[in-house]
């Protein structure tokens, strides 16, 4: 049956809505019939997947439409087209049938399909005999789908989409096509307005900032050699283990002699041996998806499963984190869920509605950023992201995600006034369809991956950030791993920022983290947060001449890596960066020219070890049982003094005097009578300190020992009997 005029007009203007109808290979009453649009071909003939010739098509439009009768049965084809002198051949699109299936239609539109990366997207497939990429694209309150790329000119009339109308989902199979080709959606609005091109929401990779096209790509690679690294973390309650974390920010570690980005494998060269030979136990990075403004540091990231094309390919990111795992080293990486961007070619408005996002902006607009809000209550809105968290765990290995801006998330007045928000449904100011998805994300996570962690940064009191999230499980409760412990961060350094003369009256400052330290699985955060928009570094926080800023930032250091807790500190911050960071820049490595710089590397490197070496230390970082007062009191001395313990294993005592007075009989409480070897003091010579202390160890007798307390400083005894 001929279509109508107005139906062949609308394909070959590249609007009609269901183009497979028309295009294609058809059984009809005559037989088998084609019809293709052959742009620039004079002349063209069908021939089957393996060359046998079908039949000849007639040109019936000079717009390039072709029709003809064919011998057999439907099935995809390939055409023979000719121009004058030039010949070539063309696989057709509409001639394969779709790749989606009944299964995905009903779990996509459930919001319970696991594993949405392997359908959506860019996928390179054999399909029906073919080589190439099938593509599939959630946009259901589109009119038309049109696929450009530059392997059809990026003319929208080429590819347009086949609509699955039960789930919204468009789709083409466009064979002859591999790795590393270019492309963008065009879509069609429900009121016929054509939207600005759009980035695939499932893309592995993208074009380099500032192009903003997707690219067909496979994710990862297929060859890993990290097996041992993954079943130990699989075996072991994490909560246990000694884990201390360099934060970094990959594009600013270091740059390449032009002063670029360093790749993936630059990176795997440096950055791994230097985090080993630096005792961390895991590198976190701060953002690695794609994403188009380079000082929001990728908090903004507008390819959720690309990692960013600045340093180089997927599979370089993939190598990256397998060699880590090789050298025992674990893979953080920055989740940014809270953030939205509203750039043109990303999720704002996909399909032409507010379709990841509230349209009402008391709930979708996020007044510190200027982005928008996705809508955690839809659940398609929330099958994507928690698919996203799933890919990077999969595909890519990493060992856990850093959930970003968890706060902004959980409450609906957040940063708002009042008259700017929208209470729940029971009159309060919490975000339940932020909670739940938050506790579906690390339901699935937990449940798929052994080993991974999940860490929040929640910087309120919601209660049971870190509790199971387990059906019968308190609402509030929202699975994450850990939790950073801001007010560990914020209420050390403001007191370290004080004049020691002060100290005496904030000594609450120190004391107070430990009334909640257990409250949650807590990570001790010292971040690139601290470090900039005018903050300083952290050499800069502490207070007095250079000399005491040293000092007391080694000192610092010593009490927090002796205190109840899982460590973080951000890159630059281990050898006393000067400068505040910047992501423009490189860290500044040539400071470690300067003994008192060298000094606190070295400091931060003997740390990890021993925090690693003694399960005192890390054992019980998140359980009350691993922490005892010794001294909490002597607030006018400045002096702070604990044990930490775990079972097995002998009781190190950790004590900080934070005055530049040197006490050189202070008596120190202790459970246990004998000998306690002095296993760390930060005023030791080969830090750059001043070199006082107990000449390796001290005697306790009748419950205390007599010992020296060096200026500004921390040191630890273990008991030895």
């Amino acid at each position: 049956m001929k279509p109508p005029e107005e139906a062949i007009a609308a394909l070959l203007e590249g609007t009609h809505a269901d183009p497979f109808a028309l295009l294609g290979v058809h059984a009809g009453p005559d037989g088998t019939f084609a019809r293709a649009i052959l742009p620039g071909a004079e002349a063209a003939e069908a021939h089957d997947l393996a060359g046998k010739k079908l039949g000849k098509l007639s040109q019936i439009d000079a717009a390039g439409l072709f029709e003809g009768k064919l011998k057999g049965v439907p099935q995809p084809v390939k055409y023979r087209c000719r121009a004058g002198s030039h010949e070539w051949w063309l696989t057709d699109p509409y001639s394969f049938g779709p790749v989606l299936g009944p299964t995905d239609d009903f779990l996509i539109a459930e919001g319970t399909h696991l594993r949405l990366f392997d359908k959506l997207g860019a996928h390179l497939i054999e399909h029906q005999g073919a080589h190439g990429v099938h593509f599939a694209v959630w946009a259901p309150n589109a009119r038309s789908v049109s696929l450009l790329g530059d392997f059809n000119d990026w003319d929208h009339r080429r590819h347009l989409m086949r609509r699955r109308l039960d789930i919204g989902v468009w789709e083409i199979f466009v064979p002859d096509i591999a790795e590393g080709r270019a492309y963008k959606y065009r879509i069609t609005g429900p009121d016929g307005a054509v939207l600005p091109l759009k980035a695939d929401p499932y893309a592995f990779a993208a074009e380099l900032r500032p192009a903003t096209a997707s690219l067909t790509a496979r994710p990862a690679k297929p060859d890993w050699g990290d097996a041992a690294h993954r079943d130990h973390w699989a075996e072991v309650d994490p909560r246990r283990e000694a884990i201390s974390i360099y934060e970094v920010h990959p594009g600013s570690w270091r740059r390449d002699e032009h002063g670029w980005f360093q790749t993936w494998d630059a990176m795997a060269e440096t950055l791994i041996p230097y985090a080993a030979e630096m005792g961390f136990t895991h590198i976190e990075f701060m953002p690695v998806s794609e994403y188009p403004y380079d000082p929001s540091w990728g908090y903004q990231t507008t390819g959720l499963f690309a990692p960013s094309a600045r340093f180089g390919g997927p599979d370089g990111f993939a190598r990256f984190v397998d060699g880590a795992h090789r050298a025992g080293i674990g893979v953080l990486i920055d989740w940014v869920p809270a953030h939205f961007p509203v750039d043109d070619h990303g999720l704002a408005h996909f399909d032409g509605t507010a379709l990841y996002e509230h349209e009402d902006p008391r709930l979708g607009f996020h007044p510190d950023w200027n982005t928008a809000i996705y809508n955690f209550g839809r659940r398609e809105v929330a099958s994507f992201l928690i698919n996203n968290a799933l890919f990077w765990a999969e595909h890519y290995h990493v060992d856990g995600l850093r959930v970003d801006a968890v706060a902004s998330m959980l409450y609906r007045d957040y940063s708002r006034k009042a008259g700017e928000w929208i209470p729940n449904h029971e009159g309060g100011r919490e975000n339940w369809e932020a909670a739940e998805f938050l506790r579906a994300m690390n339901r699935a996570l937990y449940a798929s991956r052994p080993g991974i962690m999940t860490i929040a940064e929640e910087s309120t009191s919601w209660p049971g950030v870190s509790q199971p999230a387990h059906d019968g499980a308190p609402r509030t409760n929202l699975g994450f791993g850990f939790k950073w412990n801001m007010g560990f961060m914020h209420d050390t350094l403001q007191y370290m920022a004080r004049d020691p003369i002060h100290r005496q009256y904030h000594h609450n400052e120190i004391t107070f983290g430990l009334v909640y330290a257990f409250s949650e699985n807590f990570v001790l955060p010292l971040s690139h947060d601290e470090v900039v928009h005018g903050k300083g570094s952290l050499l800069a926080k502490m207070s007095g001449d250079e000399w005491q800023k040293f000092a007391n930032l080694r000192a610092y250091y010593g009490l927090m890596w002796g205190y109840p807790g899982k460590k973080l500190l951000f890159m630059g911050q281990e050898f006393a960066q000067v400068r505040e960071w910047s992501e423009e820049r490189s860290l500044d490595w040539d400071l470690l020219d300067a003994p008192a710089h060298a000094g606190v590397q070295r400091l931060i490197r003997d740390l990890n070890q021993l925090y690693r070496a003694k399960p005192a230390l890390h054992a019980r970082d998140c359980e009350g049982d691993g922490f005892e007062w010794l001294v909490a009191d002597d607030a006018a001395a400045s002096v702070f003094a604990w044990l930490r313990k775990a079972p097995g294993a002998a009781p190190i005592a950790v004590i900080s005097n934070l005055t530049p007075a040197l006490h050189d009989r202070y008596r120190l409480p202790l459970p246990h009578d004998g000998t306690w070897r002095e296993v760390f003091n930060s005023d030791a010579g080969i830090y750059d300190g001043s070199g006082q202390g107990n000449l390796g160890e001290i005697t306790a007798q009748h419950g205390g020992a007599q010992i020296v307390l060096p200026p500004l400083a921390t040191i630890m005894f273990e008991f030895v009997g």
